[in-house]
């Protein structure tokens, strides 16, 4: 039997997820919590499996809740709800420790997967969510990855001089003539602020340019 504690300020959002979850033989709902220091309190006490937490809730929020209950009952699992896709909410969620995060709009569907989900230590995101954090790793990536300043020719060339290739092997493999070569290495040396080989090396074996 599965166990789950229902925390949400909402009385008829923790009835609605009550008898969506007692449609169900393998789930037990062994009790409920309207705010965080409640539902700290039910994790302690009780010790079910996973906990249902509310993001938003009076006194102490869900999210920063999730320490304390990782104290009271270090084996449960947590599925953050929300009515925020916001990637950032996500995020926090993730990294405070739960393992789950369900947006309430789609609760009805999706509270039971993402218990099972969990309580098999795997991660379970509404797909609205998995979706908005896909977008922000790749903006966030391409904010920060030093190798999207570079053109296709530069990265190129990056791989070769770091795989040893001398000017004149770059040039007879890309038709280029050694001119041409040595001024796409000095325009990529300089966008990555790289001065010396062994160091541009480095560079290329950390960002997966050429195999170590």
């Amino acid at each position: 039997m599965l166990t789950v504690v229902l925390a949400d300020d909402h009385a008829v959002m923790r009835d609605g997820l009550r008898l969506t979850l007692e449609e169900h033989r393998d789930i037990h709902v062994l009790g409920e919590a309207a705010n965080g220091y409640e539902a700290i309190h039910q994790a302690h006490e009780l010790r079910p499996d996973v906990i249902v937490l509310d993001i938003a809730m009076p006194q102490l929020n869900g999210i920063d809740a999730i320490p304390q209950l990782r104290l009271a009952a270090p084996e449960m699992q947590i599925v953050i709800l929300s009515m925020h896709s916001n990637p950032e909410y996500a995020l926090r969620a993730l990294e405070a420790g739960a393992l789950g995060y369900v947006l309430k709009e789609s609760a009805a569907r999706e509270v039971v997967d993402a218990i099972r989900t969990v309580n098999e230590k795997r991660r379970y995101l509404s797909p609205q969510v998995a979706d908005a954090l896909i977008t922000h790793t790749i903006q966030t990536r391409q904010l920060n990855n030093p190798l999207d300043s570079l053109s296709q020719r530069e990265r190129e060339i990056l791989q070769l001089v770091a795989e040893g290739k001398s000017t004149q092997e770059i040039a007879e493999l890309l038709s280029l003539s050694p001119k041409s070569v040595e001024t796409y290495r000095s325009r990529m040396m300089s966008k990555l602020n790289i001065h010396d080989l062994a160091t541009l090396i480095r560079f290329a074996i950390k960002h997966g340019i050429t195999p170590l």
